[in-house]
This record gives C-alpha cells, structure tokens and sequence, in this order.
C-alpha cells in the first residue's frame, strides 16, 4: 500500500484512514459534515497527492494531445489548463483529467489515482505515431494539495506574498517559489469553491502544508478528507469516474459534451461520439428526494407510470440541503427539471424529481 508524503500528519492529526486507489488517504478527521461546512464557509485543505501527473515534452506533443483528448488542446495558452477527456475507439471514457500547456511543447495532466496505471499505459501505446514525444509519469515523486474555500484566496495570500495573484483566473495557473524549489498553483479544484491546487516536490509537501494551515487559523481552516471532498463534489453535480462516467459511458450521455470537440478535427473515440450525437438517448441528470430516502449507486428509477427510466450514479444526504440529492443516467424523456420519479431501495419506492444542476451554488 502506498502512501504520500503527507500520510504520518494525517496518523498524528488522528484521521481515519482508508485504501484509496491503493493509498492510504483520510477519508475524515472531525466528521464528514463538519469539513464539508466548513470548506463552504471557510477553508479547507486537501491531500490529494494519489492523484497521478504526466509531463509531456517534444515538437508534437501538442499534435499527440489533440488526437488523444477529446476537448481542444490547441485552444489552450501557455499558463491554461481545460478539463477533457481520453477515450477508447467506441468512445468510452479512458478518464478524465486536466491539461496543463507550460508551453508549445510542453505539458503535464492530472489523472484520477485508480487509473493512473491504465492511463499511462493507454497513452503510451498511442505514442507509436508521434515520434519525438517523451512522455513520463511523475506520480510518487510530486505531491498535490488543495486549498479550497470563500477565504481561500486571502490564505494564499499570506502564504505567498507577493507571489501569487489572488486573480488567479479558474483553469489558469502560474509558478512560484517555496523554501527554494518550484512549485505550481493552479486556479482548479473539485469542490465549486474559489481556491487552487499546489503541485509540490515531495520533500517539501508537509512543511507547505503546515505553513498553509498556520496561515489560515484564524480563518478557521482545516484538514478535508476525501470523505467531504465527495460531498462536496456532488453538490456542485460533478463527474466521479467509476460512478456519473466510466468505461461504457459516451460523453455525449453524460452531459459532457462542452468537452467533447467533435469539430476539433480527428481524435479517438470522435466517430462513436457523433453517432450518438444524432440520436442520444440518455443523459445525466440531477434529483432531489421528497421522501427519506438515500439514493446509492446502482438503484433503479422510475417514472410515475411505474416504467423503469433510469439508474443512479451516486447519491448521499447533501450537508448543505439537509436533504437526499443523487445523480443518475437516465432517458432524455425524463430529463425535464421538476420531473417526478420514483427511487427503488429495497422493494420499496420514493418519491422525488429531477432538478437543475448543480445542487447548490459556490459561496
């Protein structure tokens, strides 16, 4: 079992532990709903170091990148990142993740940690028609920490004075230096809440993390486990890989078509995807329960005429709404916010409808 840099602070701040992507990661410390709370009133700090990274270098790195995600890759500037896809011929979803241009000929993505291993293997065997491009995966070797959260800005600010523009734009990023290497902060997150996401050498991940969390005492930060980052993720309607999307989802049923290029030009998986473009048939769609029920992945929906329209990806009691939220796939004939459905848990059925995502919106 792996661990990150990062795991003996967890030991000792006392949170519970679990096997994530085959780390060891905390999945609380004071309770899920506390740090939910709090991430949307205040701040929040996130180890998300399983997460993997990828560098990218050569002449046609760009060319590689535009044929093997499924967003526009040549949209991008130096110092953007953009949310895109990889996907199989038959246009399932490989994973999601973020691409980030350094430069015209060079790049690094964040992939999600239980796919790290098929990822790289993935686009190593798409390299074979793009010579010249080095490819590495710097997983293990770098560490990722998320500051998120209304007062995140202003923490970041004392962190890095002078350093880092509280102007950061979402899906922009810059350099900055910390106790003498080099580090990146990034206008992204998975929460729906200002703040950034710091790539960091390893070695000098715990000293940046106690030094961010010094800073933001007295705005009431602290420690996010992966627990609330799920919560938190699902209020804002997000995709989870392995739940809203997977290997047999089409992006284009899966309300990800705003990443999906299909003009872009050549890319793997475009023609299974505009197949589906001329007749989609499902969607994800956002609903809340009227009765107290827990939606959990993999019940069953149903119309008000008792005909099954759809399936849920996730599900859990939204701390924000006090009430039961879930995603699902189902018909597009069901799609239509305030539509009544009917959740299956255990023989027995309850009402809901469908809603308008996201759930709530940012602080």
């Amino acid at each position: 079992m792996r661990k990150t840099p990062l795991y003996s602070w967890h030991r000792a701040a006392g949170a519970k532990i679990i096997d994530f992507g085959g780390y060891l990661m905390p999945v609380q410390y004071d309770g899920i709903i506390a740090e939910h709370r709090c991430v949307r009133s205040a701040a929040g700090l996130f180890d998300v170091s399983h997460m993997g990274t990828f560098a990218l270098r050569g002449e046609r790195s760009a060319g590689f990148l535009q044929y093997v995600t499924s967003n526009d890759a040549a949209s991008l500037a130096d110092g953007q990142a953009q949310y895109t896809l990889m996907l199989y011929p038959d246009g399932g979803i490989v994973d999601d993740l973020i691409l980030y241009r350094v430069g015209r000929e060079s790049w690094f993505m964040i992939v999600n940690a239980g796919n790290m291993e098929k990822d790289f293997e993935w686009l190593t065997r798409q390299l074979s028609a793009f010579d010249g491009v080095e490819f590495e995966n710097l997983s293990g070797s770098r560490s990722l920490i998320a500051l998120q959260g209304p007062k995140s800005m202003d923490i970041l600010e004392r962190v890095f004075p002078g350093g880092i523009s509280r102007d950061l734009r979402p899906f922009h990023f810059q350099s900055a230096t910390f106790r003498d290497v080099e580090i990146t902060v990034a206008g992204t997150g998975y929460t729906g809440e200002k703040g950034v996401e710091i790539s960091v050498p390893g070695e000098r991940a715990e000293a940046l993390w106690e030094t961010i969390m010094a800073e933001g005492a007295a705005d009431g930060i602290r420690p996010i486990g992966l627990g609330a980052r799920d919560t938190l993720r699902l209020e804002m309607g997000y995709p989870l890989y392995g739940h809203e999307i997977d290997r047999h989802t089409n992006p284009l049923e899966a309300r990800l078509k705003w990443v999906t290029k299909l003009d872009k030009g050549e890319f793997i998986g475009r023609d299974a995807c505009l197949a589906v473009d001329r007749a989609p048939r499902k969607t994800v769609a956002g609903f809340i329960m009227e009765e107290r029920a827990i939606p959990r992945q993999g019940c069953l929906l149903y119309d008000s005429r008792e005909s099954e329209i759809g399936t849920v990806c996730s599900g859990t009691m939204s701390p924000t709404l006090q009430q039961p939220i879930g995603t699902a796939s189902i018909l597009r004939s069901a799609m239509k916010p305030g539509t009544p459905l009917f959740l299956e848990v255990r023989g027995k059925r309850y009402r809901g409808r469908v809603v308008k995502l996201p759930f709530v919106r940012r602080s």
